[in-house]
């Protein structure tokens, strides 16, 4: 795991072009040899970490409700975009994207897989209900991640977590109102 977060945060500090195998080892207080046993180079050092630190760090929302589930995903990418060494290393994985196809392709597939999640949540919500059947689960995803995204990004203030709700309701609209259930109840 040192090692991991090092790669983070190497990537955070010198971008993508100037992270090294040799900085991340120095960092890390390991030899070089070391991680080249694990991972044979810097790109499959730094795909290991974010899978690694997804899955530790992701809450687990799948016993809550669609709206609630989705809230609380999009709570902690924006606590993560927010301030965290990840945050800082969105610039750099963007930077290395457009430099070399291997990163592009590393980029494009973490991110697909993990929109996935909130395309599934937002299916789900319409299978159950609890989501309008017009809405469309890809761009309504690109929809609530492209709000904090380019907050974090694109100005100088960034998406507060607290939000989450509110988002989901403006992006999503209101559920639905059920048949046969009056607009009192």
């Amino acid at each position: 795991m040192v090692i991991l977060q090092a790669a983070v945060d190497e990537l955070a500090r010198a971008g993508y072009g100037g992270v090294t195998i040799e900085a991340v080892a120095a960092r890390a207080g390991v030899g070089k040899s070391t991680i080249y046993r694990h991972w044979p180079d810097k790109l499959a050092l730094i795909a290991d970490a974010f899978e690694t630190f997804h899955e530790k760090w992701v809450p687990d929302v799948s016993s809550l409700p669609v709206r609630e589930a989705l809230a609380g995903l999009l709570a902690h990418v924006a606590e993560v975009v927010a301030d965290s060494p990840f945050s800082r290393c969105i610039p750099a994985l963007i930077e290395g994207a457009e430099r070399d196809p291997r990163v592009r392709r590393f980029h494009h597939r973490y991110s697909a897989e993990r929109r996935a999640a909130l395309v599934e949540l937002i299916a789900r919500g319409i299978d159950e209900g609890s989501v309008a059947p017009a809405v469309d689960p890809e761009l309504a995803t690109a929809a609530l991640l492209g709000t904090i995204f380019y907050r974090r990004l694109m100005t100088a203030r960034r998406f507060d977590p607290a939000q989450a709700s509110e988002l989901v309701e403006t992006v999503l609209g209101p559920p639905p109102k059920r048949p046969g259930r009056r607009s009192d109840d």
